[in-house]
């Protein structure tokens, strides 16, 4: 298969306030070195607790939150090299698709406009086209063309989702980064859009970097799933390998902890394990496994020396001992 997104080393650090005034510069290690490759016509899924770094990894890697290193290769050229006009012109390839559709949308603006708006302002077509393009999303997400001109008031929660997904689609990218695009919406209004999301992907041949701490909605939706701990990939593979046969300690937590996977004892249901403590800071990574001092498996080996990523069977893993 044809990588369309690969990230090498990726890496993000933010600054923080000195501690005093002659003190060294300080650094909140949000993403450490990650990499991982999203092919043509796939969903990536990063899943993670919050402050893993899984949203500030999407963002880096379409550019949104700057990197302070590493490469982000989309179809081969390197999207963090680019200067700001030809990554302008790579926007109308990659779109993204915002967590709450409640504040993602003008709410002065007629929804017609706000799905116009990106073709507007990459000059794409002409306002004919445009607005023949406008009616055409409408219908491919479900909604009316008769709702054209109302405002986003006017519309359910599962409905403004729609809109922004018609929004995403106007400049018909390759890419559609999901951040959470289903976590502000009631339970059935998420399996309506998770279905289009879906459907839309085998239509248009799309792909998907999925953001979410929901294991459930990552399962419904993604090819291939990365778990992330502290800013890196603690393992990474196709969805299947990683749901039936997690190989890292904190990925079988994970899922056995998430209430959307609870299966019956007849079914083998797994008994969730026991974390304790805190994730360490990531202002002072450890310099062995992060997960160390919360894992059941650890050794002085898993303190001493991070674990190299290696091949376990289909899935690529963080871990000194795996199984």
């Amino acid at each position: 298969m044809t990588a369309l997104l690969r990230a090498e080393d990726l890496t993000v650090r933010f600054r923080l306030a000195k501690q005093s005034l002659f003190g060294p510069p300080v650094h909140l290690e949000a993403v450490r070195a990650v990499s991982f490759t999203l092919e043509k016509g796939r969903a990536l899924g990063i899943v993670g607790e919050s402050g893993s770094g899984k949203t500030t990894t999407a963002m880096a890697a379409i550019r949104l939150t700057e990197a302070a290193g590493g490469k982000v290769l989309f179809e081969g050229e390197d999207l963090l090299a680019l200067d700001d006009e030809a990554m302008r012109a790579r926007r109308r390839d990659i779109q993204l698709i915002f967590q709450d559709p409640y504040s993602s949308l003008n709410p002065r603006a007629r929804v017609a406009d706000i799905v116009r708006e990106p073709m507007d302002l990459m000059e794409i077509g002409t306002p004919a086209e445009r607005d023949a393009r406008v009616r055409e999303l409408f219908g491919l997400v479900g909604l009316r063309a008769d709702q054209l001109g109302l405002f986003p008031h006017q519309f359910s929660g599962g409905q403004r989702q729609r809109i922004s997904i018609a929004r995403a689609l106007s400049t018909n990218p390759k890419l559609l980064v999901c951040d959470e695009p289903v976590s502000a919406l009631d339970v059935a209004i998420q399996a309506q859009i998770l279905n289009l999301l879906a459907r839309l992907k085998e239509e248009l041949g799309l792909s998907y970097l999925f953001i979410s701490h929901d294991l459930g909605v990552v399962r419904h939706v993604c090819d291939d799933v990365a778990v992330m701990y502290l800013g890196k990939i603690v393992e990474h593979g196709p969805r299947d390998a990683i749901f039936d046969a997690p190989q890292h300690p904190y990925s079988q937590a994970l899922l056995a902890a998430a209430p959307s996977l609870k299966r019956r004892k007849s079914e083998g249901y797994v008994r969730p394990m026991k974390l304790s403590g805190d994730p360490p800071s990531p202002i002072r990574p450890p310099k062995g496994c992060a997960f160390a001092d919360r894992c059941p498996k650890a050794q002085e080996l898993c303190r001493d020396m991070p674990p190299e990523p290696h091949e376990e069977g289909a899935l690529r893993v963080a871990c000194h001992f795996p199984g």
